[in-house]
């Protein structure tokens, strides 16, 4: 194959391009995606959550719910009513309401649960260091035992100094004993 029977490079490039099993480049525009820092959404998501659990929420949402009641009732006097009777937009609300706030208590529940994860793993890592330090300084006590009842005791030496004063002081007075009849 000479160099005029192959394809040149230009002309391989502009084929391989079409085929679907060759890989190349993108001649796609490609849209960037918004990059989320995952620690801030989820702190955002627990004190939302935190927010959520708290009776100022509650007392909030259930003064805004009663006023929300009372406005669109159909007692009182003439008034623009925004949602009637079946309180339908009321209800979409509350359900849009939950339908974000579940995802953000659940995302702030796994995150608490790592947490507690970690925790627990430190915990017991701590727990097996104290296990470990405590069976070391119980095989030292033992030892430095061991090795305390080898020693000699203050009463021992005692009782063995009185018994050798004793033989002293029986030597002394035999000397003497003997000293004193060879004197005589």
């Amino acid at each position: 194959m000479t160099s005029s029977d192959r394809p040149s490079s230009r002309s391989r490039a502009a084929g391989d391009r079409d085929r679907l099993n060759t890989p190349g480049r993108s001649s796609r525009v490609r849209i960037p995606r918004p990059s989320w820092d995952r620690d801030a959404f989820g702190q955002f998501a627990e004190g939302f959550a935190r927010f959520m659990g708290t009776a100022g929420f509650l007392a909030w949402m259930t003064l805004l719910i009663i006023a929300w009641v009372l406005w669109n009732a159909p007692m009182g006097p003439p008034r623009p009513r925004i949602d009637e009777y079946p309180f339908i937009f009321l209800t979409l609300m509350l359900s849009l309401q939950a339908s974000y706030a579940a995802p953000l208590i659940l995302l702030a529940q796994n995150r608490q649960e790592a947490r507690d994860r970690v925790g627990l793993e430190q915990d017991r890592a701590q727990g097996a260091q104290n296990r470990a330090d405590m069976d070391f300084l119980a095989r030292e006590i033992a030892s430095l035992r061991m090795s305390v009842g080898e020693l000699a005791t203050r009463d021992y030496v005692r009782s063995e100094l009185r018994t050798e004063l004793r033989a002293i002081l029986a030597e002394l007075d035999e000397e003497r004993a003997a000293s004193s009849s060879a004197n005589r």
